[in-house]
């Protein structure tokens, strides 16, 4: 247990510095927005490649930082349920999530992400839009991001384990519920 932990580290470590970096992007794709607008507006010229810049740095963005999402445990879920558990179950029903539902549905986009970025890398795909971009990085950033997210998915179930066979401490032993605003304004009142 204690080589997979040090394994689910270094996913966690990796995962956490690609999340935290592509924060940038946002700012990049809003600087390409900002000034595609400004060179239209004034210039009364533009490109699709601008536009199809942004959606690459824009979807860079959301699929490099799931894993990291996913790592810091906010991804959303109805905790409607979740919350009235104890936390042991709520381990459990973790694990039960990563394992039949996260693991076999990230492993089946790798299964087709794969050939479909080689095919279209092989052909030299473009844009159907006059000027655009070619396609097979914005189809790599799909595959990349989901590589990402299954291996925090394993870190993921091998945390779970750990914690729930007493080899690692819970990082987060209370999962708050949804409780009534005067209950959460009563508590951050207190000295």
């Amino acid at each position: 247990m204690k080589a997979l932990l040090g394994f689910s580290r270094l996913i966690d470590t990796t995962t956490e510095f690609i999340g935290k970096s592509v924060s940038w992007l946002i700012l990049v794709a809003v600087l390409v927005s900002a000034g595609n607008a400004v060179i239209r507006k004034m210039f009364n010229m533009s490109s699709n490649a601008w536009l199809e810049a942004q959606w690459y740095l824009f979807g860079a963005a959301f699929m490099f930082a799931a894993a990291y999402t996913l790592s810091q445990n906010e991804h959303i879920r109805i905790d409607v349920v979740y919350g009235q558990f104890s936390r042991r179950v709520q381990h459990w029903i973790d694990l039960f999530g990563h394992v039949f539902f996260l693991m076999p549905f990230v492993l089946l986009m790798l299964y087709y992400f794969v050939p479909y970025v080689k095919m279209s890398y092989i052909s030299g795909e473009g844009s159907s839009s006059a000027g655009g971009l070619i396609i097979w990085p914005a189809k790599a950033i799909l595959l990349v991001g989901f590589l990402l997210l299954a291996f925090q998915g394993v870190s993921e179930i091998i945390k779970k384990i750990a914690i729930m066979t007493g080899n690692m401490d819970d990082p987060t032993p209370y999962v708050p519920t949804h409780a009534p605003l005067d209950d959460v304004v009563a508590l951050e009142a207190r000295p």
